[in-house]
């Protein structure tokens, strides 16, 4: 009785190593999915975005400050995002300073001149970044595609590079 118990045993055993073997093929090959198109798979990601700020765009810093892009955090640890990118199609780049995102936090970041702390940051311009059509792009350190945004007349605010939905303004017109 114990020999037969003893086969069975070893059968058993010897069936799950193969399915585990047989089963690392498909979660590397997984590995090299999305994340190799030049997007990493991250828990920091684009939030709400208000690229035209409400009311009449006079270049006031009040109505630079309106205009802001959300960074959010969804994971449950605290992630350091300094050197980190926002740019935006043509080109214009904010980075990110030594910024520590909190689990499940965010921050905004402004398109004026204002002091920065731990739930705004100012890009400290005095002209408006975002366009009626355009992009944000949000890049690590290490210059790899963490999250994409796009809105206007081919983006038409639907076009993101994350998984879930953002909120949208206008847009401006220069």
């Amino acid at each position: 009785m114990f020999r037969h118990a003893s086969r069975i045993a070893a059968a058993v055993l010897g069936s799950a190593a193969l399915v585990a073997t047989a089963a690392l093929p498909a979660t590397a090959a997984g590995h090299h999915g999305p994340a190799s198109h030049h997007q990493v798979r991250s828990a920091v990601v684009l939030g709400p975005i208000q690229y035209d700020s409400p009311g009449w765009d006079d270049h006031s810093n009040r109505s630079l400050n309106a205009e802001w892009v959300t960074v959010k955090n969804t994971g449950r640890w605290p992630v350091n995002i300094k050197g980190w990118t926002l740019s935006n199609k043509s080109g214009h780049t904010y980075r990110f300073g030594n910024v520590r995102l909190a689990g499940h936090s965010q921050v905004r970041i402004h398109t004026g001149i204002g002091r920065d702390n731990r739930f705004d940051l100012f890009q400290d311009r005095r002209d408006y970044f975002w366009d009626n059509t355009d992009t944000a792009t949000l890049r690590n350190d290490h210059r790899r595609v963490v999250d994409f945004e796009s809105w206007g007349r081919h983006g038409h605010g639907g076009g993101h590079g994350h998984w879930g939905g953002h909120g949208h303004g206008g847009g401006h017109g220069h």
